[in-house]
């Protein structure tokens, strides 16, 4: 049987779908939340179409519609822009005044009302973008998880705030205020998670935020909209929907936005930080492309590689912006790799994301699988040869996973970021060719480096460590644990997210000082003692 036809019938027909997983009848959006208040969505609206094919009486695979979200415009944005910024207030609005123990009250309250609605949430992520069962569980749990971590950390950095110091006679107290209105927007890959690591923060800080989900991944913040609409006071956080053309532009071009906070693509990012009239007093922290290399060294444990470096490359089918993207092997072990790494390949499970144990999914963009096809034809073309069984066959939204060696500069899966299932390997003989790839990338998010001889990794990391974010040794590369620092150089990424990073990114530190003298000194006791500033406190929170 050819693959194509073991995979049409490898999607099933609705009476295959567990009844827990079943689709209803779709869920429409017709609401936005602007000011406080769910508004009612009278225009147009678009079509979600599910990557999960279903079988019909033709037998042959079916896109299947599980919804609607509005299609806002212009006007409706730029509405949800005002409401921030009044409800911001240059910085004397309730939300931005408040205590950080306040406004810690508030998003603790958001994160009840969140875990209420996870079964929905998963549910959505799943069939929206594909992401499997568990893998949808996970990343409910793992932004619950940084919720509840950004949370102590805030507690954490407002104790080490509530002192006085005193440095060359003058008495100083330092604060982290907000720094205004944020307008937020995440990825389709990981459109809760990645995008509450943006947002959440943005929000505790005591910033107003417009936000506008991913283009794909939207239907999951319909079960949330009530308890944001609850949680948090009128215009602090605004959630539209729509295309970003007509959404995202005009709100860049009216200057009002103080902070962007964006993970998507350089060239996407560069366009809209052009838009802002003022760019000098727009903050931006950005998560953008990558082109992660892994690089195999000769005394590699080559087993250890490969594990590592098939969860790095097709992780969510290697949707990630961490995902290991080219892998470059030693001549001297390469053959052996590749052959180990096809024969770990053909071990995924693919299927269905309810499927037990199922690695490998439908891809939820549009167009996706033309264009990892013309990659693979171009690779061949070159001289590379596909190492895996089907490697590059499509049935539907399905694309199954391509390893491709020998690779070489002049294919256009060496240079581009593909972002799916297609691993493309590279001999290679002299370090100094992968060195002189990764200077010259225009990217420099990650790398992950395997080999087991310390002088000869010691001296990769000491050559590499200016040019990426992160070095991973005989480890994928990966964001986690989200204490760590993620960020990058080059093109792909501006500013740095962590639980402890991205409170500082939104927000500005902030001094009120005077001179060491008994007037002032007793000024500021009196302030204290009395409880007349917000600022100005020894506020100690448990």
């Amino acid at each position: 049987m050819d693959m194509a036809t073991r995979m049409r019938d490898f999607f099933p027909v609705i009476g295959d779908v567990p009844e827990k997983f079943r689709p209803g009848k779709g869920l429409t959006l017709d609401r936005y939340l602007v000011s406080g208040h769910l508004k009612p969505w009278q225009g147009e609206f678009a079509d979600v179409v599910s990557p999960v094919c279903l079988r019909g009486e033709s037998r042959e695979p079916e896109t299947l519609v599980i919804g609607r979200t509005p299609l806002m415009d212009r006007k409706h944005a730029l509405s949800a822009l005002d409401a921030a910024v009044e409800a911001y207030g240059q910085g004397n609005g309730y939300w931005p005044r408040l205590s950080v123990e306040e406004r810690i009250g508030h998003v603790d309250a958001f994160l009840a009302a969140m875990r209420e609605q996870r079964r929905e949430v998963v549910e959505l992520l799943m069939w929206e973008i594909g992401k499997s069962y568990s893998d949808s569980c996970k990343e409910f749990d793992r932004t619950c998880d940084y919720i509840a971590d950004t949370i102590a950390e805030l507690k954490a950095l407002d104790r080490r705030s509530n002192r006085f110091e005193l440095v060359g006679g003058v008495v100083a107290q330092i604060r982290r205020l907000p720094v205004g209105v944020a307008l937020c927007m995440g990825p389709f890959n990981y459109p809760l998670n990645e995008t509450f690591t943006t947002l959440i923060p943005a929000l505790i800080m005591g910033n107003t935020v417009v936000f506008k989900p991913a283009k794909y991944g939207v239907l999951l913040m319909g079960p949330l909209l009530k308890a944001f609409q609850e949680c948090f006071p009128p215009g602090v956080i605004n959630i539209i929907f729509g295309r970003g053309r007509d959404t995202v532009g005009p709100l860049m071009e009216s200057g009002k936005v103080d902070m962007f906070a964006f993970i998507g693509t350089h060239r996407g990012a560069a366009a809209l930080k052009q838009m802002h009239p003022k760019p000098h007093r727009l903050k931006a922290v950005l998560g953008l492309d990558a082109n992660n290399p892994g690089i195999v060294m000769p005394d590699a444990d080559l087993d250890e590689a490969v594990s590592e470096c098939v969860t790095g490359a097709l992780s969510f089918n290697g949707q990630r912006c961490t995902a290991l993207k080219l892998l470059f092997v030693h001549a001297s072990v390469s053959d052996a790799f590749v052959e180990k790494l096809a024969v770990a390949v053909d071990e995924l499970v693919s299927g269905m994301p309810w499927d037990p144990d199922v690695k490998l999914t439908p891809l939820p963009e549009p167009g996706k699988t033309e264009y990892l096809g013309a990659l693979v034809e171009d690779a061949v073309a070159g001289g590379a040869r596909i190492c895996n069984r089907n490697g590059g066959e499509v049935c539907g939204t399905y694309f199954h996973p391509a390893v491709l060696y020998p690779v070489n500069a002049t294919m256009r899966v060496f240079r581009e970021e593909q972002f799916g299932p297609v691993v493309p390997v590279v001999r290679y003989s002299s370090i100094n060719e992968v060195i002189d790839h990764v200077q010259q990338s225009d990217f420099g998010q990650q790398l992950s480096i395997f080999g087991t001889d310390p002088e000869q990794v010691a001296q990769l990391v000491d050559v590499l460590a200016n040019q990426v974010g992160r070095i991973n040794l005989n480890t994928q590369c990966q964001r986690g644990p989200d204490t760590l620092p993620f960020n990058g150089r080059k093109d792909s990424a501006e500013g740095t997210l962590s639980v402890s990073d991205a409170l500082r990114v939104f927000s500005i530190r902030t001094t009120v000082a005077t001179r060491e003298n008994d007037r002032n000194k007793g000024l500021i006791n009196e302030i204290v003692k009395s409880r007349h500033s917000g600022f100005l406190t020894t506020d100690y929170i448990l």
